[in-house]
């Protein structure tokens, strides 16, 4: 391969004692509970679109709450959500990061949704998330869910191996702990590494919210941050590979994300308990995006702009929101036909509007229904030809109480999009096993689904490849041909089936969990060649003197060298995941909580692939990954230490196979401490990740990150 385009009632859960710390008193405030909630205690709302204990939750989902999302040593959502078992984390650049949940992830994680507060902010056209986008400062996020898993029976499109949904605090719950809150940070990292010397490079940060309760009806937030960083520094020499390809040089580029949203509640009276909620904001960004065809570095004026309104009322919701992304980027390897660097210009608008609620039958039955209707327009230079793109799906789920011991909960949902000819219906079914209301254990059946995206079915474009024949001739030394790419209008979407067995429950104040499972994807969305030039259709670049059979015997090598005239989408091949997750957690006394968590995932089974493909086709995810670590609060001192281990993993996902390869395991230890002055008012911190200082590259073809220390502070008024 030559080059890759942008691809594109049980719970089981492992926390880490912050993940259970969703109820606890803030950071500012001295702990006096004596232990965190355990999973019979604790509230989520993702794995069935509605309100439930997490220890019935139909699916395995991990919460990190409010206290660890402010005390974490970390700048982003990949350090933040790093620790949670069976989530393969891949930060390339210093914005780009990507998530996919048991199964490997790549420089665009096309699989998993992203949400804040239910609004989808998975990017259509692209099947992506930019994480940088999401408009919420940490101080504000109340909580987040890790629905572990496939969840297209309530989601829908897109959440095939998982959710990662973004909660935040209300601005009442704001202007009770305090209204006013200003976070200031400053630090810096190493970028000394192997065969490159480079000075420390900074980052800064500064948020600010403000909220109030106007009177028993209205209340309304205000918020803005803005966080920049120096780029990371790029690996030196080459590519750990067979072909020891010497990585590219490339100007690379820190990040700059300026973020600004509101937020206003109606409260409506009568004791009817229902909530009117208008909110919006935009979010900015910069640096560098790493794709199938190498890094984008995005332009500082690209933005996304939202509004949002939803009515809630108990379970009952009905929500539209609008999701307005414009920018530009430039391709700093690739190059169009003319030779200039190949541009990327969108402008695409996402509006939604949904509705939901339960129904409760006689004592045995809880119904849960909703659906949505969504239209995106898409204006995207990679793609000029392709049309907008209409969306619906409706979803039912009914939760049987069998007796006190058993539950049975049955549902799915029907999608229709107008880019794929047939619709497709998610199912799900979970048998649970109670023991007691502090036990469960579970068998559960998915199957999830992600669409092609508007760059799979659109892309329309030419780019320039080099590669060196001198071997076959001196005057091929560095020759240059034209490949084109296009879309496939006829693709299906990629389906993933998922079996999983699992237990949860507390064993004498332990947290305890296990889980495994069997992923089975199929009609997996693959770029591949599918016109080649030979000695009959030579490339337009073709020195005339030389003779057109050199091609057929570059094909005859072993390995052959072929060169593409043409790259497109097409279905094929079919991939098999399994794994184990492992998890313990536990509240030593009411100052010190501890966790640990072990994810075990096997090397994929691939099958069916067609002819000159093989399993070094598809990434392989870290076999072994392993965290520990424990927080405290005690009077005016609190802190958390960590450790993360991830094994070696697979990539092929950027450039041709000439740039695949393996990255090495690494160990990152991160701690923070800090200490609270002014009768709570105003808290000092000190945040270090990588301790060990570790050259850690977590995709072969991306940045290396060292050790970082940065020094917080956070007042409260």
């Amino acid at each position: 391969m030559i080059a890759r385009l942008f691809s594109g009632l049980l719970l089981l859960v492992c926390t880490a004692p912050a993940f259970a710390q969703g109820s606890q008193q803030s950071p500012s405030q001295p702990s006096t509970e004596e232990k965190p909630p355990t999973f019979e205690e604790q509230v989520v709302v993702s794995a069935s679109r509605s309100e439930q204990v997490l220890v019935n939750a139909p699916a395995a989902v991990t919460i990190i709450g409010s206290t660890t999302l402010q005390n974490s040593p970390g700048s982003n959502m990949g350090d933040l959500l790093r620790t949670v078992p069976g989530l393969n984390v891949t930060q390339v650049s210093a914005r780009d990061v990507n998530f996919t949940t048991r199964g490997a992830t790549s420089t665009l994680a096309t699989s998993q949704l992203a949400l804040v507060d239910g609004r989808s902010i998975y990017l259509d056209f692209f099947g992506m998330v930019m994480w940088d986008l999401v408009p919420t400062n940490l101080g504000e996020i109340k909580r987040i869910e890790v629905v572990r898993g496939p969840a297209s029976a309530v989601w829908g499109a897109n959440a095939m191996t998982g959710v990662v949904n973004v909660i935040t605090k209300t601005p009442r719950e704001l202007a009770m702990a305090g209204g006013t809150s200003v976070t200031i940070g400053a630090g810096a990292f190493s970028r000394n590494v192997t065969g490159s010397s480079q000075n420390s490079g900074s980052l800064f940060y500064v948020n600010g919210s403000q909220a109030q309760a106007v009177d028993d009806r209205w209340s309304y937030k205000l918020s803005a941050g803005y966080f920049t960083q120096d780029p990371l520094p790029r690996p030196a020499g080459n590519l750990p590979n067979a072909f020891n390809t010497p990585y590219p040089a490339f100007a690379n580029t820190g990040t700059s994300q300026p973020k600004f949203d509101a937020r206003v509640d109606y409260d409506l009276g009568g004791g009817s308990g229902g909530r009117l909620v208008f909110a919006g904001g935009v979010a900015g960004t910069e640096g560098i995006i790493h794709s199938g065809v190498g890094p984008f570095d995005i332009d500082n004026d690209s933005r996304m702009t939202y509004f949002t309104s939803r009515y809630e009322k108990g379970a009952r919701r009905i929500a539209f929101f609008a999701n307005l992304l414009d920018g530009n980027a430039i391709n700093l390897l690739a190059r169009g036909p003319t030779g200039e660097r190949l541009p990327l210009v969108f402008d695409t608008k996402t509006f939604d509007v949904e509705a939901s609620d339960v129904r409760v039958i006689g004592t045995r039955h809880a119904i849960t229904f909703g659906g949505n209707y969504r239209h995106n327009t898409f204006d995207i230079s990679l793609a000029a030809g392709g049309d907008d793109r209409n969306e619906g799906g409706a979803y039912i789920q009914d939760e049987i109480f069998l007796d006190e011991h058993f539950r049975w909960v049955v549902g799915g949902r029907v999608d229709k999009f107008s880019s794929i000819d047939d619709a497709v219906f998610s199912p799900r079914t979970t048998f649970m096993i109670k023991p007691d209301a502090a036990q469960t254990f579970r068998i559960s059946f998915n199957r999830a689904f992600r669409a092609p995206s508007f760059i799979n079915n659109n892309i329309n474009t030419t780019i320039l490849n080099q590669v060196d024949l001198r071997a076959a001739h001196p005057l091929l030394a560095d020759f240059v041909f034209p490949i084109r790419a296009v879309g496939n209008e006829s693709l299906k979407p990629e389906t993933l089936t998922a079996f999983e067995l699992g237990y949860a429950g507390v064993v004498r104040n332990l947290n305890l969990s296990a889980s495994v499972y069997w992923n089975n994807t199929e009609n997996g969305i693959f770029f591949t060649p599918n016109v080649f030039y030979s000695s009959t259709n030579l490339p337009p670049t073709w020195p005339g003197v030389l003779p057109g059979f050199i091609l057929t015997g570059l094909a005859q090598l072993n390995p052959p060298v072929l060169l593409p005239a043409q790259y497109t989408y097409l279905n094929f091949g079919e991939v098999r995941d399994k794994g184990v997750e492992l998890g313990v957690d536990t509240a030593l006394n009411r100052f010190v909580n501890v966790f640990a968590n072990y994810s075990y995932q096997w090397k994929p089974v691939v099958r069916d692939l067609p002819a000159g493909t093989s399993i070094a086709d598809v990434n392989w995810p870290a076999s072994n990954r392993f965290n520990a670590g424990f927080d405290f609060s005690y009077s005016r001192y609190l802190g958390n230490l960590s450790v993360n281990f991830t094994d070696e993993a697979y990539w092929q996902d950027v450039l041709d196979v000439r740039y695949a390869g393996s990255t090495d395991s690494f160990t990152l230890v991160n701690a923070a401490f800090g200490v609270r002055w002014l009768n709570n008012r105003l808290t000092t911190s000190i945040k270090m990740t990588n301790l060990g200082n570790q050259e850690v590259q977590q995709h072969v073809f991306g940045d290396i990150m060292k050790r970082q220390v940065v020094g917080e502070v956070r007042v409260g008024f």
